[in-house]
């Protein structure tokens, strides 16, 4: 029986973390605009002239050592692109500003992996 319960209550556990990973999933938890690439979040946060990238898996951090990146940034009929480059665990960094109603297109790649590909709007 206790070996019943102990199995019971590790699948409860299990569950409600993969709820609270999923829960996060699509939220902004630094205050950015968040873009969605397959199960890859991309929160995209300006401050002070720079651009930071948080890559996370389900609010898991994902490791950006040897990405690249390069944000498009559609402004009325203008457009920009920032390159952006790793900056810690888990970011990746470039220098500009973003202004409410700017068009994102985020792409990312990582060594020997397909580029992944992220849209936003900024509000």
């Amino acid at each position: 029986m206790n070996k019943l319960l102990s199995i019971f209550c590790l699948s409860a556990l299990l569950t409600a973390t993969s709820a609270i990973a999923h829960e996060q999933h699509g939220k902004a938890m630094h205050g950015g605009i968040v873009a969605e690439a397959g199960h890859a979040q991309f929160e995209i946060v300006g401050k002070d002239g720079a651009l930071t990238v948080h890559v996370s898996n389900h609010g898991a951090p994902v490791a950006t050592a040897g990405a690249s990146g390069k944000l498009t940034v559609l402004s009325g009929a203008a457009k920009r692109e920032i390159e952006l480059k790793p900056a810690g665990n888990d970011l990746l960094q470039g220098q500009g500003t973003l202004a409410a109603g700017d068009k994102l297109l985020l792409n990312v790649v990582w060594p020997g992996q397909k580029p992944m590909t992220a849209r936003a709007v900024v509000k």
